[in-house]
């Protein structure tokens, strides 16, 4: 009868919910007499009638809450205790209540769920993700230090599921709180030993922290870290928000570490081609940051042309990224490998590799616009040399036409 009557009343009020007082209801909810699983039906009550505006009743009953924490004294009370902080921290959330963010947290933290076994963490849960919507920015610190924690360990069973009830209120009050310094503990908890659902939970709030997260996916990529991992970085920097130039400069770390990792592993030098092969396409797509990107790009197509079996979905990738770049040191390089490619048509060493080799060379030099009087010089040369078949000598005069 009691929970009817206040519904009656609250709704009758809700529709002027920004000026209502709640005097009445608070004295209601801090009656001396007054039991935990009372003070609980008037908040389910409150929130059940959807009012607005009314974040500092919010604020002063989970205050109260924790003065009368001595009178829980059964089962019933400790859930009863739980299910009205969770109703209080959505609340405040709700209300973006930036007053109450010390108690938020002091929520969070008297819900940890390494309190106590049947601690099921929603508390927790439901604390941390309003202290991200009332920016309680001055907790992060305290928020990434106990991820961190979390993901340093590995749980099984009950102790699992309520571990990570905390972990999704933590990867939700970061990516609220839109500092850099929580990339590395969420991006940890997508690639850790979690379920898939909170790894999905993580990996949809990576790009929403920060807009340019290559500082730290360069730490990550250059730490000792194992290739999948490295990996798992670069594809985050290619999906983040980041401009163009600083995708281009994790580009060349990305490279440099797949050289650099030493590994006999056949998996992980597996991986550490796939990672190279993305960032020289990366060069192509966002430019080079700076000149070791040359230095790079040459090496692969050496290293991938030099080889028992050519590696051509790397020459291509390289030799594409080149054209891209359009620059006089790009141009220089493709015109080196077109004379070593003509030097070998004239010297007889010519068989599938070169030919393939060849026709990509002429159309990534076309496509570069080149004003090169070298570049010209050699199509014309190939155009008059008999050593090439009428339709070789007809790509270069093609391109010689384009060019022109």
């Amino acid at each position: 009868m009691k929970r009817i009557l206040i519904i009656v009343i609250l709704c009758f009020f809700g529709m002027t919910a920004f000026t209502q007082d709640m005097s009445s209801y608070m004295s209601d909810f801090m009656r001396d007499d007054g039991s935990i699983e009372d003070r609980l039906l008037i908040l389910e009550t409150i929130r059940d009638a959807g009012l607005t505006g009314i974040g500092e009743f919010y604020h002063n009953a989970l205050k109260y809450l924790y003065v009368r924490i001595p009178d829980v004294k059964t089962k019933s009370d400790e859930d009863a205790v739980e299910r009205s902080a969770v109703i209080l921290s959505q609340g405040l959330g709700a209300e973006k209540y930036t007053d109450a963010a010390p108690e938020i947290w002091y929520t969070a933290d008297y819900f940890d769920v390494d309190r106590s076994p049947t601690n099921q963490g929603n508390a927790m849960q439901a604390a941390l993700i309003a202290l991200g919507q009332v920016n309680g920015k001055d907790y992060l610190p305290y928020i990434i230090q106990r991820l961190n924690q979390y993901n340093a360990q590995t749980f099984r069973g009950d102790a699992k599921n309520r571990i990570q009830m905390a972990v999704v209120g933590y990867i939700d009050a970061i990516e609220a709180l839109n500092d850099i310094s929580g990339y590395k503990p969420v991006f940890d908890v997508y690639i850790g030993s979690y379920d898939q659902d909170v790894q999905q939970i993580a990996y949809k709030a990576l790009p929403n922290i920060v807009d340019d997260p290559g500082d730290v996916i360069i730490d990550i990529i250059q730490d000792t870290s194992t290739p999948p991992v490295k990996l798992a970085a670069w594809k985050e920097m290619l999906r983040s928000n980041a401009p163009d130039s600083s995708k281009a400069k994790v580009a060349l770390v990305a490279i440099a570490e797949s050289w650099g990792y030493e590994t006999t592993d056949k998996l992980y030098l597996g991986i550490l081609d796939q990672m190279r092969k993305s960032a020289i396409d990366a060069i192509r797509l966002y430019g080079a940051a700076d000149d070791s990107a040359y230095d790079f790009l040459n090496r692969e197509y050496l290293n991938s042309f030099n080889t028992t079996e050519a590696d051509y979905e790397a020459i291509i990738l390289t030799l594409d990224a080149l054209a891209a770049l359009k620059t006089d040191k790009a141009v220089d390089l493709l015109l080196k490998y077109l004379h070593e490619i003509h030097d070998r048509r004239r010297n007889n060493l010519w068989g599938e590799r070169e030919r393939r080799i060849f026709q990509w060379l002429i159309s990534c030099l076309v496509f570069t616009e080149t004003k090169s009087t070298d570049v010209r010089l050699l199509l014309s040369t190939i155009q008059r040399t008999s050593a090439y078949t009428p339709f070789e000598q007809g790509l270069a005069k093609n391109a010689l036409a384009k060019l022109n």
